[in-house]
């Protein structure tokens, strides 16, 4: 037994209070988590709370408090964690319990909170790979630390752990792009804009619909289906008992960029929402339908992710513990919208 495996377990109160918050935020997939074993829910449950209070806080901080604070204060927290000296709230207490006790390197959880200081930056992506950076830091990091929780530890496993949080990320991003826009915010690639024939600054300033913006968005969502289809091979070398939660993960996600392309540009003016019947019928598929094949498994590693997966495939293995991969993540990114759930819309797509 390693030392990783004799760390204590996050203590079972701690563990209820972040099982509340997702039970709270995102109820539809709280019930679709309980096809996992509670071995794969707790731990999850851990890391779910904190990317929630890590969301919060840099989304909507604390009145007086910048958002510039707020990841300060994160990152402080964060510290405390890996000292083994967490603050003394139950979502702090359990997190130093589950990095310890499944050796997460602190690489991980940083590159996600760097993700956060670039939203509260504004920051904007010029190109396709300058959008992967972002991805790989606010979605591709927890799919590597979740992988962790399942002892995958294997570059090729945590390569497509990563892929799949990007692939999220980008299905977030085509599904938000008026929340975005009502915002002031704008996450799809200039480039690909210009190249459109679309003045980012302008279109920001007056969003509407178009055929060109139409097709930069599917442009975008072929990206995501590319990634998804990598992802699926890890979903197959996923230990069984895993593979029902982490399938209807793949699969719910994905659903809600199909919907997207499959309503523009209704997807343009309004928000997406994936149908409770097919919610349904894709987590009856996630349980009944054959393992995806696991021919990609091998491919490479994109650029954004290789930091997080060498620092992480090179920590020893936790042989006891854990077979979680993504299922939190998808989560995090059905509550995240880039903070559009709170904040006033300044304009629409018309």
């Amino acid at each position: 037994m390693d030392e990783h495996s004799q760390a204590p377990s996050p203590d079972r109160a701690d563990i209820a209070v972040c099982r509340a918050l997702l039970r709270q935020h995102a109820r539809s997939f709280h019930a679709a988590s309980m096809l996992l074993p509670r071995s794969v829910r707790d731990p999850a449950s851990v890391l779910y709370g904190f990317c929630r209070i890590a969301d919060d806080a840099v989304d909507a901080p604390q009145q007086g408090v910048d958002r510039h604070a707020a990841v300060a204060s994160l990152r402080d927290r964060l510290a405390r964690a890996y000292a083994g000296a967490p603050r003394g709230t139950a979502i702090d207490r359990a997190l130093a319990a589950v990095v310890a006790r499944h050796g997460i390197p602190r690489l991980l959880p940083e590159r996600l909170l760097e993700g956060l200081e670039w939203d509260a930056d504004g920051r904007r992506y010029e190109t396709l790979d300058d959008l992967f950076d972002y991805a790989s830091r606010v979605a591709g990091a927890v799919g590597a630390m979740m992988a962790l929780l399942m002892g995958v530890r294997s570059a090729a496993g945590l390569a497509r752990a990563c892929d799949l949080g990007v692939a999220m990320q980008l299905s977030n991003i085509a599904r938000d792009v008026a929340e975005d826009a009502g915002m002031g915010r704008i996450y799809l690639p200039l480039a690909w804009l210009r190249e459109a024939g679309i003045d980012p600054d302008r279109w920001l300033a007056q969003p509407t619909h178009s055929a060109a913006l139409e097709s930069v968005v599917r442009r975008l969502l072929a990206r995501a289906e590319e990634l998804y289809a990598r992802a699926a091979a890890g979903v197959s070398a996923l230990p069984l008992a895993c593979r029902p939660g982490i399938n209807a993960a793949r699969l719910l996600y994905a659903a809600i960029g199909q919907q997207v392309a499959r309503d523009v540009p209704q997807s343009l003016s309004r928000r997406t929402v994936v149908s409770t019947r097919r919610r349904l019928f894709l987590l009856a598929r996630a349980v009944a339908s054959p393992w995806p094949a696991a021919r990609e498994l091998h491919a490479p590693v994109l650029a954004a992710n290789e930091a997080m997966v060498r620092s992480a495939s090179i920590e020893p293995a936790s042989q006891a513990h854990g077979v979680v991969f993504i299922v939190d993540l998808f989560t995090r990114l059905e509550q995240r919208d880039h903070g559009a759930r709170r904040l006033p819309a300044r304009g629409a797509l018309r």
